[in-house]
């Protein structure tokens, strides 16, 4: 049985009703849909795998392993996810270190095939750690289905605390924004950049993230979202922003499809 998260409506409403049903919709999610299955075996059978081989051969564990990090597209692409997996992180030309999205090098460290001697799936509470990021964005992939704007909200609230929180330089933070697909698309809406952005020079699509940053939110760098009103502040400027967006392709639309109807009695009376 499957179960569908409720969303009554989208933009700023539908975020608002979201996040107040959250807790609830969740747990029924977990409780009742298909994922439960897939969840036990991963929990299963996970600590039996040795090599990313073992992995990738089997598809039910595979499902689990990519979903965890929003990678479940990739799921017939097998030579290529166990290639990622095989080389690692440690090297600074690993396959996964050279992939635009960060996401396929936060993969492959998990694992830890071709880091250490003995994969992370031999750890006790290895199986916990995946099925709990499997639950979260099985549930953000549902919610998706029906607004996708709600999904990239709820993945940017989940990922950027975690982001801001960690040791590195502010450039670096920002560079992984720039790196994560789904972080990077709240972000240009956010701030209202065009479609063509991203074909820009690195180092000044940093100094304009930044510098919209600033103007936008009052702070330019990724450590604010340590507080989670400057999380809430981004993500409802994404939503607004991206609602109006989807107001004035409909708008477009009905216009287009006024002119069309109009011409055809003009074409009519002309042949």
């Amino acid at each position: 049985m499957a179960f569908q998260p409720v969303i009554p409506t989208g933009g700023l409403v539908g975020w608002t009703f979201l996040n107040r049903t959250l807790e609830r919709q969740t747990a029924a999610f977990e409780a009742v849909s298909d994922t439960r299955r897939d969840t036990a075996y991963f929990a299963e059978m996970i600590g039996a795998i040795d090599t990313a081989e073992q992995l990738v051969a089997d598809r039910r564990l595979l499902a689990v392993a990519l979903g965890a990090y929003g990678l479940q597209d990739d799921i017939d692409n097998r030579f290529f996810v166990r290639k990622m997996l095989e080389e690692g992180t440690t090297d600074a030309d690993a396959f996964a270190n050279r992939m635009a999205d960060d996401r396929y090098k936060a993969f492959s460290k998990a694992f830890g095939f071709g880091d250490f001697a003995t994969p992370r799936t031999k750890l006790t509470y290895f199986a916990d750690e995946i099925i709990g990021l499997y639950q979260l964005r099985s549930f953000e992939v549902a919610v998706g289905e029906q607004d996708e704007s709600l999904r990239l909200a709820l993945n940017a609230k989940r990922e950027l605390a975690a982001l801001a929180a960690e040791d590195r330089t502010e450039d670096t933070k920002w560079f992984r924004v720039m790196g994560n697909k789904p972080l990077r698309r709240v972000f240009e809406t956010a701030f209202g950049l065009p479609s063509g952005f991203g074909q820009l020079d690195l180092e000044q699509q940093l100094t304009t993230f930044r510098d919209k940053a600033m103007r936008q939110l009052g702070n330019g760098e990724i450590s604010q979202f340590t507080d989670e009103a400057a999380v809430e502040n981004l993500v409802q400027r994404f939503l607004v922003r991206a609602q109006l967006a989807g107001f004035q392709t409909t708008a477009a639309g009905s216009v287009a499809l006024t002119l069309l109807q109009s011409a055809a009695p003009v074409r009519q009376g002309l042949f």
